[in-house]
């Protein structure tokens, strides 16, 4: 018996301006641009058209029009494959809102070399 082809969805949780999004997006991969997670397809979860939710109605006006986002790695908390899509939030982040987290790169340099031939 073929296997039920099951719809993939993900949830995926970063940092934005001292915000902490949580979106949920049918498509995410590695994407072109190095360091970047790409994320297409966004999910707004429409439960109903009676009862507004502000946050979400927020999250769509923030990303109308968008195709597909690309997110800097650091800035990227989690992603996760769930069985199906929630709500989409935006939420302050916790802590002093005068202090931000400065990015971390990636890769750290390495030490500089003596060329001296001393070991």
């Amino acid at each position: 018996m073929p296997k039920k082809e099951t719809k993939r969805v993900y949830k995926i949780i970063f940092h934005n301006q001292g915000e902490v999004f949580e979106i949920y997006a049918k498509n995410v991969g590695q994407g072109h641009l190095y360091g970047f997670v790409e994320v297409e397809e966004i999910l707004y979860g429409e439960r109903s058209t009676v009862v507004v939710d502000p946050s979400e109605e927020r999250m769509k006006s923030e990303f109308r029009g968008v195709q597909r986002i690309f997110l800097p790695m650091h800035a990227v908390v989690r992603i996760d494959e769930v069985e199906k899509e929630g709500v989409p939030r935006i939420t302050r982040q916790e802590g002093d809102g005068n202090v931000s987290e400065f990015p971390s790169p990636i890769y750290t340099p390495e030490p500089p070399r003596d060329d001296s031939g001393k070991s």
